[in-house]
């Protein structure tokens, strides 16, 4: 059977924990994606609304605190979704994501809420992809937080993030500039998506999340989709084996330090706490007035915000 008669960008395979692109072309170039200024280059292709990217958050995060130093990380964009034209794999329209977005949500353990496509459906992943290069024209850093944020509005508040509204609002919130993102997306930003798409489809890219770890004399591994952590790290040590792992702090308030959101997934993989166990820590830190909890049908999201007790 042709795969493009049943593959669908949006219905990821939780057995590969790959949203799979039909009719994926074979690599066109040996392009060199050697590292150059750390021991290691990670070149991620993904898409702001592809689960399977959303499932690997906890395992990127901690990649970032236990080599964050050996490593350059590069978000590439993707294009899960250009439009509706496709009805394969059970998907036709945008209703018949919703359900699927529920089992992807209970598979990572990671909060999302498929209700969106019943209420304010997305027409395309386009919109929000090139917001996020128009953010990288302006800070990198800035950009991965405006990618993380726009992933909470649509993942867990339902929020049609093709619409400038939200984009605009995502954008100020992280600290960019909002009117100049608006200028590079209708200008330099439409380029560069283009140029990611050029580069992902040369490297043969089948689907997100896809993670392509290069060491400096251009040595090549490739991680596909969302596996457990150690699959991240022994890409990395195979081809940096000197590297030494970081020690960081585990406390609450040092890991909300460095992410100001964090589910609960997240929170037991980075603390090492068993996953019950991260719950009620971080549920006694709401009762304490340091965290807010925003809820949803398929689990929850904490936010620090030490409120002064009154």
């Amino acid at each position: 059977m042709n795969t493009a008669d049943t593959s669908n960008p949006l219905l990821c395979d939780v057995r590969t924990s790959l949203c799979e692109m039909p009719d994926t072309a074979r690599p066109t170039s040996l392009k060199n994606i050697a590292a150059q200024n750390t021991p290691i280059r990670i070149l991620y292709f993904t898409d702001p609304i592809c689960s399977s990217c959303w499932g690997i958050e906890p395992q990127l995060r901690r990649l970032e605190l236990e080599y964050g130093d050996q490593f350059d990380i590069e978000y590439r964009m993707g294009g899960l979704l250009p439009d509706w034209s496709y009805n394969s794999g059970g998907i036709s329209k945008p209703s018949d994501v919703a359900g699927h977005w529920d089992e992807v949500s209970h598979h990572y353990d990671m909060p999302i809420d498929g209700d969106v496509w019943l209420e304010d459906p997305l027409s395309s992943s386009y919109p929000p992809s090139i917001a996020f290069k128009a953010a990288q024209m302006q800070d990198e850093k800035l950009a991965r937080k405006f990618l993380r944020r726009i992933r909470e509005m649509v993942f867990l508040e339902k929020r049609n993030i093709t619409k400038w509204e939200y984009l605009a609002a995502a954008a100020t919130q992280v600290g960019l500039d909002a009117v100049r993102l608006k200028t590079d997306f209708e200008g330099a930003a439409q380029r560069a998506f283009q140029d990611d798409l050029t580069l992902s489809r040369s490297l043969g890219v089948r689907g997100f999340p896809t993670l392509f770890f290069s060491d400096t004399s251009g040595n090549r591994l490739t991680q596909y989709g969302a596996p457990p952590y150690a699959q991240f790290e022994q890409k990395l040590l195979t081809l940096a084996p000197e590297t030494t792992k970081n020690a960081f702090e585990t406390a609450p308030e040092a890991l909300f330090a460095h992410y100001p959101t964090l589910t609960a997934k997240e929170f037991s993989v980075l603390s090492g706490k068993p996953r019950a166990e991260a719950e009620r820590v971080l549920d006694a830190l709401v009762e304490q007035k340091k965290l807010k909890k925003v809820v949803t049908k398929n689990g929850a999201m904490w936010v620090w915000e030490q409120v002064t007790a009154k």
